[in-house]
């Protein structure tokens, strides 16, 4: 393997006409919190695959006493969706390598639609989200979820790319973007964008109060593995 990203797959997949979710960590923690509460919450969803690099860290992520590699590829074959879920922040060398990587495995797939997420940091009491995307397809699915669209903006990152190359490619992405406060916990931004996910996905479901309770516990784990990845991290980007 060299230093480019691959995906790895475990079982057969079959998501023609579904869904791929980017569950990378960005701006915050609050993506990974949305589609880490999306999988919680919304039941049949299991391990399909994985994401490796030789530029990301050598870690495993123990949960309930199962060893994880920090990307994994977890699908859903009854909702025809598949969610990209990271316990880490991608370094900002390799943005262009995942971005891709997604948008070749979502077209080799045959995927509808690429969803995303990112927050914006505001000093409103109540976050509130919007979206936007690469296609007319894309926008339409925005307005029959009553999700207003960013008119102007810039979107930094691996959804920014996936924008980008969507843009050109006539690859429908959607990048739901939060505005949460400036200060206070993330997840309850992730909690926002989890819940416009389920607008988008037929099918998905979320309990707010419960996802409330369990992203706050997510929060702690992702945080948490980003200080043990810490030196690790370092000794690979320096």
């Amino acid at each position: 393997m060299g230093n480019e990203v691959q995906a790895r797959e475990i079982i057969p997949i079959d998501i023609k006409e579904g869904y791929l979710i980017d569950g990378f960590p960005y701006t915050g923690l609050a993506n990974a919190i949305a589609t880490e509460s999306l999988v919680n919450t919304t039941s049949q969803f299991e391990l399909a695959g994985v994401l490796d690099s030789e530029l990301f860290p050598p870690i495993s992520i123990v949960r309930d006493e199962v060893p994880n590699f920090p990307a994994r590829i977890l699908v859903n074959k009854d909702l025809k969706v598949a969610v990209f879920s990271s316990y880490l922040t991608p370094h900002e060398s390799i943005h262009r390598d995942v971005a891709r990587v997604m948008l070749k495995w979502a077209s080799d797939h045959k995927c509808s639609f690429i969803i995303s997420s990112s927050a914006i940091k505001s000093d409103e009491s109540t976050p509130s989200v919007i979206g936007v995307c690469s296609t007319e397809a894309a926008r339409k699915k925005l307005r029959d979820a009553d999700i207003p669209i960013l008119k102007n903006g810039t979107i930094p990152g691996i959804p920014g790319i996936l924008l980008n190359e969507g843009a050109i490619s006539n690859i429908s992405v959607i990048v739901l973007l939060c505005k949460a406060r400036e200060t206070g916990p993330d997840f309850r931004a992730g909690a926002e964008i989890c819940m416009a996910m389920t607008k988008l996905v037929p099918g998905a479901s979320c309990n707010l109060k419960l996802l409330l309770n369990e992203a706050e516990g997510i929060e702690q784990n992702l945080k948490q593995t980003e200080q043990d990845a810490g030196p690790l991290r370092d000794a690979i980007y320096g």
